[in-house]
């Protein structure tokens, strides 16, 4: 079965989930930091607990710009792509992907609505 935009391969369903997987460990660093800073006795549970209790949907305007951010990324690898060739392609690569997601899961994490309870 095909479906459009879904990966064909296991290496591609791999990469995808990777990705996604980085997204989550950056915003989970980002929110233990945060709650650190705080001075929360207990920073990591309460980062693992907020990576589930976010308040979505994020307003259209923040949406849209999530999403460019992740489409300049995408779009950022294309000349990395066209430039290297072997190994050094899947580095750079790598490198760029994995930047092009810590700034979109940084975006996201400056942007999420707080409770009122958080900001006391």
């Amino acid at each position: 079965m095909y479906l459009a935009g879904l990966p064909d391969t296991a290496t591609e369903w791999g990469w995808m989930l990777g990705a996604l997987a980085l997204y989550v460990v950056v915003g989970f660093a980002l929110e233990y930091r945060a709650r650190r800073r705080r001075g929360s006795a207990r920073p990591a549970k309460e980062a693992l607990r907020d990576l589930d209790d976010r308040e979505w949907p994020q307003s259209p305007q923040q949406y849209l710009t999530s999403r460019m951010v992740l489409l300049g990324g995408m779009l950022a690898m294309v000349p990395v792509a066209l430039v290297t060739s072997g190994t050094v392609r899947q580095v750079a690569l790598v490198v760029v992907g994995a930047a092009a997601v810590a700034v979109w899961a940084y975006y996201d994490h400056r942007t999420e609505k707080r409770s009122s309870a958080d900001r006391s």
